[in-house]
């Protein structure tokens, strides 16, 4: 038996990184190869669940692990997220179509429509990054005060 094929998408949140492997299967999330459901930090899991819940009855036909390093739980879970709805769209950088994909280019497309409608920066990823600590100071922007006494 041949294994399923296998796509490999990215996404970063902050100091998080996060690798997402796709592969047709039974519908099992696993995050650093532990069931979602498990997560302890609710918040979290509802990020990370986000786009699957979109999803909808197409989550049975894939199963997804999500491989996330650095940052804190939240900057994770929102890479995680990221990368998850990446790879059920079939997004890459390159916009090049992945041959491989479990799910039909139409049904993509729907897919992508409905997570943009829910919440547009869950493809393009959130920006922001911490501002870096300049001289002179504790950090980015704070100073010594002065007392002109």
């Amino acid at each position: 038996m041949t294994t399923p094929k296998t796509e490999i998408y990215f996404a970063t949140r902050k100091r998080a990184s996060a690798h997402v492997y796709i592969t047709k299967g039974q519908g099992k999330v696993r995050i650093n190869n532990i069931p979602v459901e498990m997560i302890p930090q609710e918040t979290a899991r509802e990020v990370i669940l986000g786009p699957l819940e979109i999803t909808g009855d197409l989550r049975d036909k894939i199963d997804i692990s999500v491989r996330v390093r650095g940052g804190g739980f939240m900057g994770q879970a929102s890479a995680a997220a990221t990368g998850i709805t990446r790879a059920l769209i079939g997004w890459t950088k390159s916009k090049k179509d992945p041959k491989d994909h479990p799910f039909p280019k139409s049904t993509r497309e729907d897919l992508r429509k409905r997570i943009t409608d829910f919440d547009k920066y869950l493809v393009s990823g959130d920006a922001r990054q911490k501002e870096p600590k300049k001289f002179g100071g504790p950090g980015a922007r704070r100073r010594k005060q002065k007392s002109y006494r």
